[in-house]
């Protein structure tokens, strides 16, 4: 006998803008070593006027983020330069959020 829990609490999850702008850049199929990334990353933000924390804590968040990204093998690390493949755009919000639009819209037909 199988039980289904059904999900009662609602989850909202605030993108992560860092996140996002790393998957932008690197999925344009350019090696990039981690200070040239960085400046990418942090003139997009600035763009969008979503920097908050300073350069330094954003450098950390970013450096963080990026080996997520490489642990969960969206991204390829080669020495110190870093390379997105072709699934680099799973991490990013807009996917999740089309993901769990998804999951909702099969759980509701069900």
């Amino acid at each position: 006998m199988a039980t289904t829990t059904k999900r009662t609490r609602f989850s909202r999850r605030l993108p992560d803008h860092v996140t996002d702008e790393l998957c932008n850049v690197l999925s344009e199929k350019k090696v990039f070593g981690f200070n040239d990334l960085f400046e990418r990353v942090f003139e997009n933000l600035k763009q969008r006027n979503a920097v908050s924390g300073g350069e330094e804590m954003l450098r950390l968040r970013s450096y963080e983020k990026l080996q997520n990204l490489v642990n969960r093998g969206l991204v390829e690390k080669n020495g110190k330069e870093y390379k997105g493949n072709a699934r680099v755009h799973e991490a990013s919000s807009a996917y999740a959020a089309a993901q769990e639009a998804a999951a909702a819209a099969a759980e509701a037909e069900a």
